[in-house]
């Protein structure tokens, strides 16, 4: 589409006014309007008003666009635009260039040294007096913050005398803290989460029989007269039964293993619990009931090298009450038994 151009500016120079003029006719003989002229070379409508209109002088690389794009004489237009750019380098080559005046400098006033300060007179350190508290392992810190005290008093040094007083006085609060702390000692250790004492370790466990299922024996207590019926290996991995009589429960352990190798414990009922070895190299499952006198067993293991079960057990309480009754801080393991391969843990009725 052809359009009424605006005059072109009178400053240009013969090769700028030429070129700006077969720049529009060549957009008006494929009549496209600016806006799509600017789509066409990836430019926007601006640039190119700019440019047709003789207010700047095309790039390079705005007209290889154009050629690319329209059906025109490129060699013309090329031609044209290292014309206009010679007119222009001579134009700014010519204009005359005026010095720059420099700018006065400022006289600064000379800076005044200042004095060197006097060098202070090295002054006699007062020895600590013979009645001063000494530090021990008892006062510590305390006998250091009375030590601060006496000496941030602007008077000098106090007395021995009153420093003696002080030093009583710091020993006498420390020594009932320590004894206030004795007293209470049982009760904070509780609230720590603390080992608990010899008697605490025998109180009545926290479940029994069916109430056990699927809960950690080492939280409800049961650990403490834990005894380990069987021990086998599956490959590296060791496979271990514990039962435990005061709470009619059992559970599975694997030692030796790898992360991703599992143990199930499965009951009469068909109960099952597994653990699974996330990090390090060892696990316990949660219990299941072990109660009624015919109660069976089986704890089989599972990792790549192939599976793996113990032998199963039957009545877990009468196999218990043969063995000695072990500490509740070491379980007397017994001695591994043969490990009977499967596929997968078999459950007998």
């Amino acid at each position: 589409m052809s359009q009424s151009w605006k005059p072109l500016p009178d400053g240009l120079s013969e090769p700028a006014r030429r070129l700006a003029e077969e720049l529009r006719a060549v957009k008006d003989a494929h009549r496209i309007s600016l806006a799509e002229l600017g789509k066409r070379t990836y430019l926007s409508k601006a640039s190119w008003e700019r440019w047709l209109n003789g207010k700047r002088l095309i790039t390079p690389q705005a007209l290889a666009g154009m050629i690319a794009a329209l059906d025109c004489d490129g060699e013309l237009l090329t031609s044209l635009l290292r014309q206009a750019e010679a007119a222009r380098d001579a134009a700014e080559g010519s204009a005359p260039v005026s010095e720059p005046v420099p700018a006065p400098v400022p006289v600064s006033e000379p800076v005044p040294v200042p004095a060197p300060a006097p060098v202070p007179v090295p002054v006699a350190v007062q020895a600590w007096p013979t009645g001063a508290p000494v530090r021990s392992a008892v006062l510590g810190r305390a006998a250091v913050l009375g030590r601060a005290a006496v000496l941030g008093r602007a008077g000098g040094w106090r007395r021995p005398s009153a420093l003696l007083a002080a030093a009583v006085a710091v020993a006498l609060v420390l020594a009932v803290s320590l004894y206030l702390h004795g007293l209470n000692g049982g009760t904070d250790a509780a609230a720590a989460g603390l080992p608990a004492t010899s008697a605490e370790a025998g109180a009545a466990p926290l479940c029994q029989g069916i109430g056990c299922a699927g809960k950690d024996p080492q939280l409800m207590g049961c650990e403490n007269d834990d005894h380990t019926l069987l021990t086998g290996n599956v490959g590296q991995v060791v496979l271990y039964l514990h039962y435990s009589p005061r709470c009619r429960a059992a559970w599975a352990g694997i030692t030796e293993g790898a992360p991703g190798d599992t143990v199930t414990i499965t009951n009469r009922t068909g109960w099952q619990e597994t653990a699974l070895i996330h990090w390090g190299y060892d696990n316990y499952s949660a219990m299941v009931d072990a109660g009624p006198t015919d109660t069976t067993l089986r704890v089989c293991g599972h990792q790549p090298g192939g599976d793996g079960c113990l032998p199963l057990v039957t009545d877990p309480a009468a196999r218990a009450a043969t063995m000695a009754a072990p500490s509740p801080k070491a379980p007397s393991p017994v001695a591994s038994v043969p490990v009977t391969e499967s596929p997968t843990p078999s459950v007998t009725s």
